[in-house]
Formats: C-alpha cells, structure tokens, sequence
C-alpha cells in the first residue's frame, strides 16, 4: 500500500497494485532515460508535448522502482494496458505534485 508520508502514490497495472515513489535514483534514471539534464528540461518537455509512450513507460517504470517493486521498463510496458493509461498519467501527476511541493495540503508537516 502506498504511504503518502513517504510520498507514494499507487497505481494498479496489469491487476496489481504498486506504489510509486520519485528517490534519488529514480529520479536520476529518469533523466538519463529520457535524456533530460534535470527535471525542468523534463518538464519543458511534456508540457511541449514531446513525450510519448516510451517516455511514460520510463517515469511509471523508474517510480515502480522507486517504490520498492522490482520491474523493468519492459515489464511495465507488457502489464499495462491502454485501458490504465489515464490512470497513470493521473498518478504520476500526483507524485510529483507530492514530491515538489505543488500541493502543500497533502504534505505531511513537521511537528
């Protein structure tokens, strides 16, 4: 189960339930998988629209592992279906607003 104090998210592919979680190597895989120089290069260019399926496949695959699950990319690509994609476009939109900041109500505050 995903736990949103340590900002996971979950998301079900292929009918199994994972949690997402953007570490610092996931977030390091990914901008060497989608050949970023950092995550506002990154930004820059989904909101271009430059992204496609491979890059969606590499950010779910790099927070799947980031959550502790073992998956490769291809094993991502091959358990999800079309049918998840705005599923996880959603839950990877609400990693990263929990992991930056973007939605201080659902962050957890010090004591």
């Amino acid at each position: 189960m995903a736990n949103r104090h340590r900002g996971e998210v979950k998301l079900a592919i292929g009918g199994e339930v994972f949690a997402l979680r953007l570490t610092l190597q996931a977030l390091a895989e990914i901008e060497a998988a989608l050949g970023a120089d950092d995550l506002q290069g990154l930004g820059e260019r989904f909101a271009a629209g430059r992204a496609g399926a491979r890059d969606l496949i590499a950010l779910i695959g790099a927070a799947v592992r980031g959550g502790g699950a073992k998956l490769s990319d291809a094993a991502v690509a091959e358990r999800m279906g079309a049918e998840e994609l705005p599923d996880a476009v959603a839950a990877l939109g609400e990693l990263f607003a929990l992991s930056f900041g973007a939605d201080d109500s659902k962050r957890p505050r010090a004591p």
